[in-house]
């Protein structure tokens, strides 16, 4: 991998901490730490007396994340940097004696140097085994599932996970090709999708590769990534101070209906006010600088003061 993957670039920087607004002494989780981008930012604002919690299931990641806060450097706030998926908060937050927490954030994004990387499975540019998981601790591979679900668990999955409207041909022709040989690398599997779109794999018929969809639904499903963000949704009302932030940054239809409809639930129970009416997106100019933002939505509920057990 060359140097160029290391560097991952997080989106609506700016737009998160104006949305957000941590402040000194505050105690925030960066649920999605990855390299430290946005945490970084925190731990400017929050500064000595503050306390930033960072998560992350790739070990990779909290290594880059390691060197680029610095945690021992003066001026800085107490660093804890913890391998866990975001849907562990509770019980990370209980292991660390926090009752409350000001701010949670999460970004929903893959990293640039996870996708580069043909080991992983998630590029279809390069051949790489089909593995797709962001942890390597689960079991489960992309592998697996296309060479064991039935056909209609597949298609099913194709759809809910990526509204990709070839599913079913997808899933038809995935249970015809493993019959004779095991699916076990992403070239194998982009030849297949492509054949059943009637497309071939340099196509650019669309904007998105044909593949794209389909590779991005098994991913979510190797991961549980909308069953995480669930939790993650979930637990945040009692973790929350009131008067604290939590601000999501998805990039897919399926992730942003979960969270707007999860603060709106919340809104209608007196738990959440909603700092943004709308999704805040990129800019223009930060599109053309990283094209990887353009799907990108942020959404930021407040915590009422509602007593903290209320409604949950």
């Amino acid at each position: 991998m060359d140097d160029r993957a290391i560097e991952h670039e997080p989106v609506l920087c700016d737009e998160v901490l104006a949305t957000l607004g941590p402040g000194p002494g505050q105690v925030i989780v960066d649920a999605t730490v990855g390299h430290g981008g946005h945490a970084g930012r925190f731990a400017e604002a929050i500064g000595e007396r503050g306390w930033l919690i960072g998560l992350d299931v790739d070990a990779g990641n909290l290594e880059r994340a390691r060197a680029r806060l610095g945690s021992d450097s003066p001026g800085r706030p107490r660093i804890d940097l913890i391998r866990a998926n975001f849907r562990e908060l509770p019980a990370i937050l209980a292991g660390l004696r926090l009752a409350r927490v000001d701010l949670i954030f999460a970004d929903l994004g893959v990293s640039t140097d996870q996708l580069l990387d043909a080991s992983r499975g998630l590029t279809f540019s390069e051949d790489g085994p089909l593995d797709m998981r962001l942890d390597d601790r689960l079991d489960r591979t992309a592998a697996d599932l296309v060479n064991s679900l039935g056909e209609g668990e597949l298609s099913d999955l194709i759809y809910v996970n990526s509204q990709e409207r070839y599913s079913r041909r997808i899933a038809k022709r995935i249970c015809e090709a493993r019959r004779n040989v095991r699916i076990r690398t992403t070239q194998q599997l982009v030849r297949i999708v492509c054949s059943a779109v009637g497309a071939g794999p340099e196509s650019r018929r669309e904007k998105i590769h044909p593949a794209t969809r389909t590779f991005l639904a098994l991913r979510m499903a190797v991961n549980d990534e909308l069953g995480s963000l669930a939790s993650l949704l979930s637990a945040a009302p009692r973790w929350l101070s009131p008067g604290g932030r939590i601000g999501v940054i998805s990039f897919h239809s399926g992730e942003d209906r979960l969270v707007k409809q999860d603060f709106l639930d919340r809104k209608r129970a007196a738990l959440y006010e909603l700092e943004t009416r709308k999704p805040v997106r990129p800019s223009d100019e930060e599109m053309r600088r990283n094209p990887r933002s353009r799907s990108a939505k942020l959404r930021v509920a407040r915590r009422t003061a509602t007593p903290v057990d209320a409604g949950l």
